[in-house]
């Protein structure tokens, strides 16, 4: 269910007290098979190597290269060039003569190949403070890289190939959610009625908004919830009485009275932001003992609460900037730093979303969930994801586990389904689907 990704520091240690010269050669020689698969029309091979083992391994490919029969020469001329300027210790911004070979290999026109992790990208953090190589393809060693994994890196890491270079896994702090973590969200028992197979409060639907709480309602059930009532606004529920069959509708001031009859809490969907829905959900944060995702509007001018239930907070890049008191340009740059102090200073789980999902509890390493397609970029999908975690949360996984399974069913959903043109609704209508 979670493969390891490493930091610098951690592939040291797995590193240590192995032959180095027979490990850069077992790396050098995958890098330059993985370019001969990848581009087997290739004549010429050119690369650009640093002083460290990184550019060891590229001075290798080469060597293989050459024995295959090909041009291979360090330089920024060929068919194919090789990225082993920076390894995984590099961290900051690449010195001028340094980002000046990096905007050579990247208006070279052709396939970049880059060794363990592109040059210009943090290992440890996905952190990128200037030039950085876009590379077509990425050979790392061992086990993928944090960097590889969460953005902005990744999305200069294009095909990720792990290379088996001799050495033994070890746990590592943060791991890779991977789509077997679905197998664990509990199924309905012969003996489960509608309200043992969980039940889900759902707070939200304002006027104007009450697409976003029928989203999370009905993305609930399809996540396998057997019972869901939507507390709204008394305006809104003649609309969702139109648009929610399954769901029971009561009106927002009996929300808290509602709280007994369930076993979790989805607040915020289209919920608005008045200083009365801000009170609403303090109330429901601190005087409930129910499992809670929190999302969207309830995540306005939150501040920390006191509460011993588990609770899952689930902010896009500009929420989680107004949670931190910075703006999403800062967030996006520096997603681990930012959803690891959001899961600190809030003392429960971040899920913080995005390409790469990112899952940080306190005191813990991060979970990274990232299979979901571009297709995801949508409105509406985080209501279904809310729906989702409230789903397993109310059938009793544990929070940070229902999270990272509610944001890979939401992946798969969205991979069952078309690449362009896909909208919240056709990921719910997926998620029986994705969780068989």
């Amino acid at each position: 269910m979670l493969d390891p990704l490493y930091t610098a520091e951690e592939m040291r240690a797995a590193e240590a007290g192995h032959d180095v010269p027979a490990m850069m050669e077992r790396a050098g020689r995958a890098v330059a098979e993985e370019a001969l698969r990848r581009y087997p029309d290739a004549r010429s091979f050119g690369a650009v190597c640093g002083g460290g083992a990184n550019g060891g391994d590229g001075r290798i490919a080469l060597e293989v290269l050459r024995a295959a029969g090909r041009t291979a020469e360090e330089g920024t001329e060929g068919d194919v060039l090789v990225d082993a300027l920076f390894g995984t210790g590099f961290t900051g911004e690449p010195r001028p003569d340094a980002a000046r070979l990096i905007d050579d290999l990247n208006g070279s026109g052709v396939p970049i190949v880059s060794v363990d992790l592109p040059s210009g990208v943090d290992a440890d953090t996905g952190e990128i403070a200037g030039a950085a190589v876009r590379a077509d393809v990425t050979v790392t060693m061992h086990g993928r890289k944090v960097g590889l994994e969460v953005a902005p890196g990744r999305f200069k890491a294009g095909d990720v190939v792990v290379a088996d270079i001799g050495l033994e896994h070890r746990d590592t702090n943060h791991r890779l959610v991977l789509r077997e973590v679905l197998s664990i969200v509990p199924r309905k028992r012969p003996s489960d009625t509608k309200y043992t197979a969980g039940a889900l409060l759902v707070v939200g639907g304002a006027p104007g908004m009450t697409g976003a709480v029928s989203l999370t309602a009905t993305a609930a059930f399809r996540a396998d919830a057997g019972y869901v009532t939507v507390c709204a606004p008394g305006e809104s529920l003649p609309v969702l009485e139109g648009r929610l069959v399954e769901a029971v509708k009561r009106p927002l001031e009996e929300a808290q009275d509602a709280v007994a009859k369930h076993d979790a809490l989805a607040i915020g969907p289209g919920l608005g932001r008045s200083d009365d829905r801000h009170v609403l959900v303090r109330g429901l944060l601190e005087e409930s003992d129910l499992p809670a995702v929190v999302d969207a509007d309830a995540l306005y001018d939150l501040e920390p609460f006191e509460r011993s239930a588990p609770t899952v907070l689930t902010p896009h890049e500009g929420e989680l900037g107004r949670l931190l008191g910075r703006d999403s340009a800062w967030v996006a740059a520096h997603r681990l730093a930012a959803v690891t102090g959001a899961a600190e200073r809030f003392g429960c789980i971040c899920l913080l979303k995005g390409a790469d999902v990112l899952i940080a509890a306190p005191g813990t390493g991060v979970f990274v969930a990232a299979l979901g397609p571009p297709s995801l970029a949508t409105a509406g999908t985080g209501d279904v994801l809310t729906g989702v975690i409230g789903a397993f949360l109310a059938k009793g996984m544990e929070a940070r586990m229902a999270a990272a399974a509610g944001a890979v069913a939401c992946d798969v959903a969205a991979r069952l389904g078309p690449a362009r043109g896909l909208v919240a609704s056709d990921v719910v209508a997926l998620l029986p689907a994705a969780l068989e």
